[in-house]
């Protein structure tokens, strides 16, 4: 395995990973009830994570360009999505600790105000301890126990279609570069065909959706036990809609060269 495949790997790993620990962020915004705060803080994690796109997508793109087209690259493309689902699952298990950690870390902020300060702490002797005592397992009751009537299903179905466009949307157009290399740079800007469907679904009927929900827990119209519940459910999508873009690789890559035939 070449160094380019590993440190596609380890960026998509470390992307798919700082996503699906995303959907804890407005626990920790409810019970410290420091929602602006909550997404201020986790916004680091989210530097991290657009730097590795950054990374990423050029070191992919030139790997395809040194390599044919067949069966072999899609296998690579395919084994990508599976190392994302794979991390969707790992950020799945690091929630309860994830929470901990950042519910002192948003209290720390609001107090000292200081990202730099904040982060600095983390690496002292006393903030590496604190991380330890975070560690934490995921209760079974938390899925064992789901009250499926109570949940949004329209809204968890569009996340898992959401995340399997997304997913598919950044690799598609590389893939399909491959397909057409005397298309490969219009393929690679046509990404935001499949994007902008799933932008569009995610600004128009999830986001304003949860934001509502925060908004009932605080205001004490939801309990945060059926909030946990909207949570969990939509990390499942998000670990089936990674999956499930396994099958969407081939159709978009195919209708993204159609499209770059066409115009």
């Amino acid at each position: 395995m070449s160094t380019q495949i590993i440190i596609v790997l380890v960026l998509n790993f470390i992307i798919s990973m700082i996503g699906t620990l995303a959907y804890s962020v407005r626990m920790v915004g409810v019970r410290t009830g420091k929602i602006a705060v909550s997404f201020a803080v986790f916004n680091i994690l989210m530097l991290v994570s657009r730097m590795a796109i950054t990374f990423q997508v050029p070191i992919l793109t030139k790997f395809v360009e040194h390599n044919s087209g067949g069966s072999d690259l899609l296998k690579f493309f395919n084994l990508i999505i599976i190392i994302s689902g794979i991390a969707t699952v790992i950020g799945a298990i690091l929630i309860p600790t994830f929470q901990r950690i950042f519910y002192k870390g948003v209290l720390n902020f609001a107090v000292d105000r200081s990202i730099p300060k904040l982060v600095m702490h983390s690496f002292s002797k006393a903030g590496v301890n604190y991380i330890k005592d975070c560690v934490a397992i995921p209760v079974k009751e938390n899925i064992t126990q789901i009250n499926y009537r109570k949940l949004p299903i329209k809204i968890i179905i569009y996340n898992l279609i959401t995340v399997s466009l997304l997913t598919v949307g950044a690799l598609a157009p590389i893939y399909a570069g491959s397909l057409a290399p005397d298309l490969r740079a219009t393929c690679i800007t046509l990404s935001s065909i499949i994007n902008g469907v799933a932008t569009i679904l995610m600004s128009i009927f999830i986001d304003p959706q949860l934001s509502v929900m925060t908004d009932d827990v605080i205001e004490g119209k939801c309990t945060e036990k059926d909030f946990r519940t909207v949570v969990v459910a939509m990390v499942g999508s998000k670990t089936l809609g990674t999956f499930a873009s396994l099958l969407l690789i081939i159709p978009s890559s195919y209708l993204i060269v159609f499209i770059a035939k066409m115009i």
